[in-house]
């Protein structure tokens, strides 16, 4: 039987990663970086990934990595999730990660052990709204150089190498100097999106595209749900917070039975995410032959639920939620921005309903 349980190490994790982020990625100062022209936290990034080893918690220890598995690297991102921490974390130490677990050879070995080191930051040149099941856009392979336009790849300003599928079936490591990244404008300020422009970059081959993006964006919409959790999460409980301590009619505001009845509601919402959410983490550790089914119903659950979870703290702050200094903001934009990435619920739910074979009457 599957214990979705936190582990004492787990536990012990999580307290780590919020002690890190408390001191270091306060809301302040993630509101001010987005007004910034250097959106991403590198300093933070260097602290999580190569000070405390997270950047390689998905790669084997005889791979340069920490050995750990899924379920560590979800209870980060849901520490991440809570922060809204401006780090590519999930587009580096997981996406981009898994990509190269599944390539073979040494120059694919070698950039895998630079990105476990945290040193490195990686990119997957698919745009961030596509699915796992979903087609990708290649770029046009002459020789050894690749030419085309990507768009809508997350953190790509970040990177120090991207990994980009050809036409040719193959993944190509392309250092970032060697591009034109073109910033777009995301709703979600803490993960940049860019236009990537190859216009005859070095490629290295690493392996065939096909496994390694479907591995990558796998893992990344299950890990995904782990982060929506993060946001859900804190959104109920700075609610529930300040529903205690603001006062009208000289009682907490929190008193009042409607409220409690949409907290309740929102607590109920929140524990089902994090089922949903553990169960994915699970299934992708253990190679589980359910992690399609489990990626595919924490994924239809965890949008909706970080959505109405942030727009509810914004409506219940009252006026204070909707001024640009309370964070409440950066957690809706983060949950409507996470709700279209690696697919929307609607379709993982048309996933699911093929992987359980339940297909709409033709």
């Amino acid at each position: 039987m599957t214990d979705l349980l936190y582990s004492e190490e787990e536990e012990a994790l999580r307290s780590a990663v919020r002690d890190l982020l408390t001191d270091h990625c306060d809301a302040a100062g993630v509101i001010t970086r987005t007004e910034s022209d250097a959106p991403h936290d590198l300093a933070l990034w260097k602290a999580l990934g190569d000070d405390m080893g997270l950047a390689g918690l998905l790669v084997p220890e005889d791979r340069g990595g920490q050995g750990a598995t899924h379920r560590e690297a979800a209870v980060v991102l849901e520490e991440l999730g809570r922060a809204v921490a401006p780090v590519p974390y999930l587009t580096s130490a997981v996406v981009a990660t898994e990509a190269l677990l599944a390539c073979t050879g040494d120059e694919a070995a070698d950039l895998l052990a630079r990105l476990a080191s945290g040193r490195t930051i990686g990119a997957l040149a698919v745009s961030l709204n596509v699915a796992p099941g979903a087609a990708f856009t290649t770029v046009a392979v002459e020789g050894t150089t690749l030419r085309g336009e990507l768009t809508a790849i997350a953190d790509a300003a970040a990177a120090d190498v991207l990994l980009v599928p050809a036409e040719d079936g193959g993944l190509y490591a392309v250092d970032a100097d060697t591009v034109t990244i073109t910033p777009q404008v995301p709703l979600d300020l803490t993960r940049p999106l860019a236009a990537v422009t190859l216009t005859g970059a070095p490629g290295r081959w690493l392996g065939a595209a096909e496994p390694a993006v479907r591995r990558a964006l796998r893992a990344g919409a299950g890990l995904l749900a782990s982060e929506q959790l993060g946001v859900a999460d804190w959104c109920l409980t700075e609610t529930v917070r300040y529903l205690s301590q603001r006062k009208q009619f000289n009682r907490p505001v929190g008193g009042f039975q409607s409220l409690k009845h949409r907290l309740a509601q929102l607590w109920l919402d929140v524990v089902g995410l994090r089922a949903a959410a553990r169960n994915a983490a699970d299934a992708l550790a253990t190679g589980s032959e359910d992690t399609g089914v489990c990626v595919a119903v924490a994924q239809a659950y965890a949008a909706p639920v970080a959505v109405r979870a942030a727009e509810e703290a914004l409506q219940l702050h009252g006026g204070i939620g909707m001024t640009w200094e309370h964070p409440v903001h950066l957690h809706l934009k983060r949950a409507k921005a996470d709700s279209i990435a690696y697919g929307t619920a609607g379709t993982h739910r048309e996933a699911l309903a093929e992987l359980v074979d339940l297909r709409p009457p033709s």
